[in-house]
């Protein structure tokens, strides 16, 4: 039977989910926010703690230096940067600067969470489009979507919950599709986890498409969720607009000082992600053995399709992102809490038959 990724459209949880903590079961692994399951490297630990002896200090009142640094490793200008609380604040800053109250928002659904909430906060339709039965984002289904209401349009590459990573071909026919007006926001924020050949250079795209805002996270990858950085870059003028609602004093030195660090320790940090997809990949293939339908997931995270997965693991104290269809999203990398998980789902019921393509 096909796998329903939500209730209808529009109508799935957005918010942040906390039924699953059930006050019987004391939680052995927090699985929920697909965090990074490594702490910070030592070297990023000392600069950081460095900055905090002069926490004392105000930060800049507007970032320049952290704009600076990440535009020098990517390679764009540093007027082609905005940087902010996180991904997810960096994304509000945009929606703020793009759309106004009554226009409209296309994502894939379901979606990151943080997308239809800020909808909601900024006076903004959402307009969900449901994935295709792979669980991948159907780009010509949010082309059809786009009407002269639409203010955004979200691509996330790997999608989120499912992992999964639309062909480089199908996203650039995608932009070209894309009225000029529209901005598109292509959110990368588990790109670090992309193989060699899903990788696409984002330099020509955004040169091509100057309604393009690729959005990155320091989040993932990185290990630095605490600090909350992140990113976006694109063409000046659109990246302009988006600075104009740059919080004064915003981002603290401790960020730059981070984010500084872990460039400088990339060799160790890729080690880390190799751990992390390698954990990945052996968990995803022994639920396929175990007859259950998991996407290829290109991310930190493995989407386990429902019904009763979201169950058996609240029952075995794994805290996991659950869907109204009983489906969950956890977060990998550790071997002790794959392991769990394989335990709490052999004792589950037998998984129902899914459309997802392995």
């Amino acid at each position: 039977m096909s796998l329903r990724l939500a209730d209808e459209p529009g109508r799935h949880d957005t918010r942040p989910s906390r039924h699953h903590r059930s006050p019987r079961v004391q939680p052995l692994f927090d699985l929920n926010l697909s965090e990074n399951p490594f702490p910070p490297l030592p070297s990023v630990l000392r600069a950081v703690n460095t900055a905090l002896t002069q926490a004392n200090r105000y930060p800049e009142f507007l970032p320049r230096r952290l704009p600076a640094v990440i535009a020098q490793h990517v390679g764009v200008r540093s007027d082609q940067v905005v940087v902010g609380s996180g991904a997810t604040g960096v994304a509000m800053q945009i929606l703020q600067s793009v759309a106004t109250p009554g226009a409209e928002i296309v994502y894939g659904a379901p979606t990151f969470d943080g997308y239809p909430i800020l909808a909601e906060m900024t006076g903004v339709e959402a307009v969900p489009v449901p994935l295709d039965v792979a669980g991948n984002q159907d780009l010509w289904a949010m082309r059809r979507a786009i009407d002269k209401r639409t203010a955004l349009v979200v691509v996330c590459r790997p999608h989120n919950p499912t992992g999964t990573a639309i062909p480089a071909s199908e996203l650039k026919a995608f932009l070209s599709g894309v009225p000029p007006r529209v901005p598109v926001i292509l959110d990368e924020a588990y790109m670090e986890f992309l193989g060699a050949a899903e990788y696409v250079d984002p330099l020509p795209l955004i040169s091509k498409y100057p309604n393009l805002l690729v959005l990155r996270t320091f989040s993932k990858a990185y290990g630095l969720a605490g600090l909350r950085i992140g990113y976006a870059f694109g063409s000046s003028e659109l990246i302009a607009r988006v600075r104009r609602l740059q919080l004064p004093f915003g981002m603290g030195a401790a960020a730059v000082a981070a984010v500084c660090a872990s460039y400088a320790a990339e060799p160790e940090l890729a080690e880390r992600t190799l751990r992390i997809t390698a954990e990945r990949d052996s968990l995803r293939s022994a639920l396929c053995d175990r007859g259950m339908a998991v996407p290829r997931s290109h991310a930190n995270f493995l989407y386990l399709p429902g019904p009763g997965v979201a169950t058996a693991l609240r029952r075995a104290g794994i805290v996991a992102k659950s869907y109204p269809d009983g489906s969950a999203r956890i977060a990998v990398g550790d071997p002790d809490a794959g392991h769990a998980v394989l335990r709490a789902l052999d004792g589950s019921r037998p998984i129902a038959e899914v459309d997802f393509v392995p």
